[in-house]
């Protein structure tokens, strides 16, 4: 199987970010955002995803982390549609569920080619620390529109918005992981009735 790996370079007016992966990886992640919450959660897709990610950004974090979370998750998007390549083989679709005490999350994902993101959370606060948890939409909303993936999130429960944000990122890394792996089954054969997605 070639190297399923990827990097990719964003440059604009509020941030500059470059995004690696290695799609068959072992889960290794180094980070340097200026979004200590952000690498928190970046470490659950790589290591619940067995990606190897490093994520280097620099942004305009005097205003606030929106553009540089977005951006991540637009720079991700693309990277693991450039490493994914023609999709042939895989598995396509991925689901998970992750429950962190009192926490539960729901994350199914399919590698449609078409972007798609629908979210039933309510969280109980609308910070984690400093983070602003309406950037965990933001987050998702680029990488989905940039990796061309539908991509269903379901807080099922929880009390502690940490929590609540954890479980989703593990279960999002557990979801890739599977929709991401190589099917023997599927031989070189495109997961699709209609022969491309």
């Amino acid at each position: 199987m070639a190297g399923r790996t990827a990097t990719v370079n964003r440059d604009t007016l509020e941030t500059k970010i470059t995004v690696s992966v290695d799609l068959d990886g072992s889960g290794q992640a180094e980070f340097d955002t200026g979004v200590p919450f952000l690498e928190h959660m970046l470490d659950q897709i790589a290591r619940h995803g067995l990606i190897d990610l490093s994520v280097k950004a620099t942004g305009d974090v005097h205003i606030d982390d929106h553009h540089t979370v977005e951006d991540i998750g637009i720079s991700l998007g693309q990277a693991i549609g450039k490493a994914l390549g023609t999709k042939k083989g895989i598995y396509r679709y991925g689901h998970a569920y992750v429950p962190l005490d009192e926490a539960l999350s729901r994350v199914v994902i399919d590698f449609s080619g078409r972007p798609g993101l629908i979210t039933d959370v309510s969280f109980t606060r609308d910070l984690v620390g400093k983070f602003d948890v309406d950037l965990v939409f933001e987050f998702f909303q680029g990488f989905v529109n940039h990796a061309g993936a539908t991509l269903h999130i379901d807080n099922l429960r929880g009390d502690n918005s940490h929590h609540q944000v954890e479980t989703i990122f593990k279960a999002f890394g557990r979801a890739l992981r599977m929709a991401m792996a190589m099917d023997e089954r599927m031989g070189d054969v495109t997961p699709s009735t209609k022969g491309s997605l």
